[in-house]
């Protein structure tokens, strides 16, 4: 199985940003958790984290028939981008949508995400273990690859 971690902008500032929100756990620590998670999993992972919606949806298109499951922090275009939602729609692989913190509970604009309804699942407020439960939801419901 192939999953995808994208991570928009400001998720490469962890560690840095806002400590007491997003702890102090930095990027490359997110990445070596997921690796080894995947590697136990027997799941070839790839990431990509960009500060650019545009580069986002391109990296989204150019995944068309060459990727098993997406695992998505959009950041702030959550609430803003419907661009990114008409890319994981064109597409159509399952994916989860991530969230480090709990947006529900965060300023009021946090609340709407645009791409929570073509979502297989939501995971918001369990830090960096959000991805790794996102990785496990994925390999239990959509890896055609079991023995």
């Amino acid at each position: 199985m192939r999953v995808i971690i994208i991570n928009g902008p400001n998720i490469n500032m962890l560690g840095i940003r806002e400590v007491d929100i997003y702890g102090r756990e930095d990027y490359n620590y997110l990445i070596n958790t997921i690796k080894t998670h995947a590697k136990e999993l027997n799941v070839d992972v790839e990431f990509f984290q960009s500060n650019h919606e545009g580069a986002i949806v391109d990296k989204i298109q150019e995944l068309y028939e060459n990727i098993d499951g997406i695992i998505i922090n959009p950041a702030a275009y959550t609430h803003t981008s419907i661009a990114i939602l008409d890319a994981l729609k064109t597409i159509n692989v399952p994916t989860v949508e991530v969230h480090i913190t709990n947006i529900s509970d965060r300023e009021e604009f946090r609340k709407k995400s645009y791409i929570r309804d073509f979502c297989k699942k939501s995971i918001i407020g369990k830090g960096i273990n959000g991805y790794i439960e996102a990785l496990d939801f994925l390999v239990e419901n959509f890896n055609n690859n079991k023995q």
